[in-house]
C-alpha cells in the first residue's frame, strides 16, 4: 500500500509584511494547526500565493515551515509549475528540505495534452523520489486531466494521491471507481468534501482549515470513521463558511477573514487586491453567523 495522507490538509496561507515574507507568523501559524489538529500542512500552493513567490521566498517558505513542523505533522510542500524543469527543482529541493511529500498542480497556461501531463509527471517522478499528490483544477490550469489520464499516472510507485478540483462529483467517483486503492483522492473544494468522502474521497487539502482547523479536522475524522451523522451536522455547519472563502479570489477571502479574527495582517500580493467593501461585509456576517466574531 502506497504511503497516503487523508483527513484535513490545511493549503496554509503565505503572510507577508511590508511585500516581505513573514517568518515568525509562519512558525505561528504551523503551531496554531499543530494544536488544532490538522492533519498536515501544505505551503506554497494557491492558497500561499505561490505564483507571486520567487523561487528563493517559496524554498524559503518551505524550510520555514519544515522546520516549525519538527516531524509533529506532515508537510507537502506545493512544487507544481508550468514548466517540467522548474517543478522538478522545486521537488528536488522540498525532497532535501526534508519534506514528506509534494502537491503538484496540472501544469497551467500553456494547456499540455494528456499525453504531455502524462510525460510531465513521469519526468517529475523519475527525477526525484517523494510522494506525489496531482492536483487537478481545471479552472485554474485551462486544462482538465481525464480519468484515464489519472489511472495511468496511478501506476507510478511514487504518485500517491489525486486532489481534485473539477467540481465534477461524476468525474471524482470515475477517478476513486477506477483506481481504487492505488490513489488517495481528496477534495480541492470544501464544499464538496463530505459529499466526496461519501463515494470514498479521504479528506480535504483546505482552504477553510485556515480559520477552522479543529471543526475541519474533526468532521473529515468522523467521515473517515464511518460516524455520518456527525460528519454531515459539521458539514451543513461549515458550509456557508466554505462558500464565503470564495466570495473572490481565493486567498483574498481566507486572508481577510484571518485579520478580522486578528490572526494575520491580510497583506496580500499583487495582482490579488484587497476584498471590496460589500464583500469584506458578507464576509463578516457569514464569520458572526458561524459564531467566530461577537
Amino acid at each position: 500500500m502506497k504511503k497516503s495522507f487523508e483527513g484535513s490538509i490545511v493549503a496554509m496561507v503565505t503572510p507577508f509584511r511590508d511585500g516581505k515574507v513573514d517568518e515568525p507568523k509562519i512558525r505561528e501559524l504551523v503551531e496554531f494547526h499543530v494544536k488544532n489538529g490538522t492533519d498536515a500542512i501544505v505551503p506554497c500552493g494557491t492558497t500561499g500565493e505561490s505564483p507571486t513567490l520567487s523561487h528563493a521566498e517559496h524554498k524559503r517558505v518551505v524550510e520555514v515551515t519544515i522546520e516549525a513542523a519538527a516531524g509533529r505533522i506532515p508537510v507537502v510542500a506545493g512544487t507544481g509549475s508550468n514548466s517540467t524543469a522548474e517543478a522538478i527543482e522545486l521537488t528536488q529541493h522540498a525532497k532535501k528540505a526534508g519534506a514528506d511529500g509534494v502537491l503538484m498542480v496540472c501544469p497551467y497556461y500553456n494547456k499540455p495534452t494528456q499525453a504531455g501531463l502524462i510525460a510531465h509527471y513521469t519526468a517529475v517522478a523519475a527525477a526525484v523520489d517523494i510522494p506525489i499528490i496531482m492536483y487537478n483544477i481545471p479552472g485554474r490550469t485551462g486544462v482538465n486531466m481525464l480519468t484515464e489520464t489519472v489511472a495511468a499516472l496511478a501506476e507510478l510507485p511514487s504518485v500517491v494521491g489525486m486532489k481534485e478540483a473539477s467540481g465534477s462529483l461524476e468525474q471524482m467517483t470515475e477517478v476513486i471507481s477506477l483506481c481504487g486503492d492505488r490513489l488517495t483522492v481528496v477534495s480541492g473544494d470544501d464544499t464538496l468534501t463530505l459529499p466526496l468522502m461519501a463515494v470514498g474521497g479521504k479528506g480535504v487539502i483546505s482552504v477553510v482549515a485556515n480559520i477552522v482547523p479543529k471543526e475541519t479536522a474533526e468532521m473529515t475524522r468522523a467521515a473517515l470513521n464511518g460516524d455520518w451523522k456527525r460528519a454531515k451536522e459539521l458539514h451543513l455547519r461549515l458550509f456557508p463558511l466554505c462558500k464565503a472563502m470564495f466570495y473572490e479570489t481565493n486567498p483574498i477571502p481566507v486572508k481577510t477573514a484571518m485579520q478580522l479574527l486578528g490572526r494575520l495582517n491580510g497583506e496580500l500580493r499583487l495582482p490579488l487586491c484587497p476584498m471590496s467593501q460589500a464583500n469584506r461585509d458578507k464576509l463578516q456576517k457569514a464569520l458572526r453567523a458561524y459564531g467566530l466574531l461577537s
